[in-house]
């Protein structure tokens, strides 16, 4: 006999199973080390070392999945939740798929606030959250529900305005948009069911554990380098990092080393101030797991 999911013992995770989100999602798996086959046809996929089962899904349904009981976590968008009220509980942001749900309108448009909008028509894809915004704002204007391409609704003749997401604003910009006001900020994130009995939970603990541990990783950087050892109260103002570094004694008398882990996106801007103060043998090295 079969066991079912509950009998299992092992956690299932719903996947997009293809857009944005997809590819980003798998290669944060690959990078905690989990063990998979990848196939764009396979719709369930079982870890090899870890209790863990992949369900590859659409994105939109995942929070809904997660909901009823079918998956115990899923990896999709802020936006996504929040459009289908997703009774979840939020684990981790994941960093990746980043975008804003925005109101815009056509540049030649006389709509320059979300005031502006009385009366008006607005074409999305996220008609629940655009209803809850418009709301809150008391305006009064008929949204009309669209998938695919909304920002061609204005340039087709059956909206005013949009609202739609937005990654880098270019799609905006070749569609002869503005954006008017931000609704949501959006990206990837991991969540569960907020029932999971006691074992699911501590395996679900330890996976977020994990991943969490490669996303804070991308952020930082292992700095070595040796120096005067008179020059250790000038290097850590010059690095703050995590915590105190490490300042280990060399052979050469009055040389020290030092290792820090330190911001990522700060490090280059003082490797030459590091140079100036003394500091040589200098290594910026990446990590690939950290748990502070």
């Amino acid at each position: 006999m079969i066991a079912t999911h509950a009998e299992s013992g092992r956690l299932r995770l719903a996947l997009p199973n293809k857009g944005r989100l997809s590819q980003p999602a798998l290669t944060l798996l690959h990078e905690v080390g989990l063990t998979f086959e990848e196939d764009d046809r396979r719709l369930f996929a079982p870890c090899r070392n870890y209790p863990l089962d992949l369900l590859f899904v659409r994105a939109d349904d995942i929070g809904e999945y997660i909901q009823d009981g079918v998956v115990d976590l899923g990896i999709t968008g802020t936006n996504l939740l929040r459009e289908a009220r997703a009774r979840v509980e939020p684990r981790l942001e994941l960093g990746f798929g980043r975008c804003r749900l925005e109101v815009a309108a056509p540049q030649s448009s006389l709509v320059h606030s979300v005031s502006d909008l009385e009366g008006l028509v607005v074409a999305t894809s996220h008609p629940s959250l655009s209803a809850e915004f418009f709301e809150a704002r008391g305006v009064l204007c008929r949204l009309i529900e669209i998938s695919g391409a909304v920002e061609v609704a204005p340039l087709l003749g059956v909206a005013d305005a949009i609202v739609d997401l937005v990654a880098s604003g270019s799609t905006l910009a070749t569609n002869a948009l503005r954006p008017v006001e931000t609704i949501l900020e959006s990206q990837a994130e991991l969540v569960s069911s907020p029932a999971l009995d006691p074992e699911r939970r501590h395996l679900a603990d330890q996976l977020t554990l994990m991943l969490d541990s490669v996303i804070a990783a991308k952020h930082r950087k292992y700095l070595m380098l040796n120096a005067p050892a008179n020059a250790v109260t000038r290097i850590r103002e010059m690095v703050p990092g995590m915590g105190s570094p490490s300042v280990i004694p060399l052979a050469e008398a009055g040389m020290v080393a030092i290792h820090a882990v330190v911001d990522a996106e700060t490090v280059w801007q003082q490797l030459g101030p590091l140079r100036s103060a003394g500091a040589s043998s200098i290594l910026v090295l990446p990590i690939e797991k950290l748990i502070p």
